[in-house]
């Protein structure tokens, strides 16, 4: 259980660094890539809800700490996500590249729509990235889904139970 919480703790920070890094560099093309939330996504697909949901929002927090938008905005969209990838966890075949890709970039296109409603809401004004800027993010985002979902696949997951060790 230890183990597999420093491997937890370890893909969290291996998430942020991917997240500063692709959004610097993909934003001088003026794309928004939102890796956290693609590392969100894939912790849904593995982890039990007990500890997905507490790490989405955690994964949208700590984009909250770090923006200079509405405060929580991410965290609660992260949270709907989450939502709906556990309710659609067993309908859909994470295990498959096409399904990846499409659900990662369908759900960027929605946390986008929901941090820019929010805005509106709460704030009277909107910082809207621009159709393009969203859409060449959901791109990119769709196109990492994979390695993103084969890592967290490959630390966070269970043995199966049908392996006898001897």
């Amino acid at each position: 259980m230890l183990y597999k919480a420093f491997k937890l703790v370890f893909l969290f920070i291996f998430a942020t660094v991917c997240h500063w890094g692709l959004a610097t560099l993909f934003s001088f093309y003026g794309m928004s890539v939102n890796m956290m939330l693609v590392f969100a996504i894939a912790f849904c697909t593995v982890l039990p809800l007990e500890a997905g949901y507490p790490l989405v929002f955690l994964c949208g927090l700590f984009l909250d700490f770090f923006g200079t938008k509405l405060f929580g905005n991410n965290a609660f969209s992260f949270t709907v996500i989450a939502c709906i990838i556990y309710a659609l966890r067993e309908r859909i075949d994470f295990e498959r590249y096409l399904p990846q890709m499409v659900t990662v970039f369908l759900c960027t296109l929605i946390v986008g729509i929901i941090n820019s409603i929010l805005l509106i809401w709460f704030t009277s004004s909107s910082q809207w990235p621009g159709v393009l800027s969203l859409l060449g993010g959901a791109i990119i985002d769709g196109l990492f889904a994979p390695f993103v979902f084969g890592l967290a696949r490959f630390a966070l997951r269970e043995e199966s139970p049908m392996v006898v060790r001897r």
